[in-house]
């Protein structure tokens, strides 16, 4: 009984190492590269790119403090589709960027809530990922498949 314990430890743990390395690499390819395999994918009917001053205005960072920096968001007010990639310089930036994606999804929340019940399945749907020094957000209708792209093109 004792030999099966140790081979279930011994398969959790490789388990957990290679699980922890697949989630915490990242991508050698160019930001450029992986931001237009998102943006092949975006509906560009319901959603424009966005200046960096939207990027100001709604999370709070500065674009030029990152090594790249995607924003879609929607054209109009009364929605709350967005689509954000940021590639951090640096891994201490990760956390400062994942906090305040989830404060901008908490913000989102309260402005609907009560208010627009498909907007706030979007927002509870939210696709949220981090891989190696890229964080990847999408709040929309379709961000399962916006996901896709994005970790396609990692």
């Amino acid at each position: 009984m004792t030999e099966f314990l140790k081979y279930v430890t011994l398969t959790v743990i490789i388990g957990y190492v290679v699980l922890l390395i697949v989630f915490t690499s990242g991508s050698t390819k160019p930001f450029q590269e992986i931001e237009q395999g998102v943006e092949n994918s975006i509906d560009t009917e319901k959603l424009e790119k966005s200046d960096m001053q939207a990027l100001k205005r709604y999370y709070g960072l500065n674009a030029a403090d990152y090594a790249g920096v995607m924003l879609y968001t929607s054209e109009s007010s009364m929605s709350t589709e967005e689509v954000l990639l940021i590639k951090v310089k640096d891994d201490g930036q990760m956390q400062q960027v994942m906090g305040t994606v989830e404060r901008r999804i908490e913000s989102r929340k309260n402005d609907f809530e009560g208010y627009s019940p498909k907007q706030m399945q979007l927002l509870e749907e939210a696709q949220v990922s981090v891989r190696g020094k890229y964080l990847f957000m999408a709040i929309s209708p379709r961000a399962e498949e916006y996901k896709a792209a994005y970790m396609k093109s990692l």
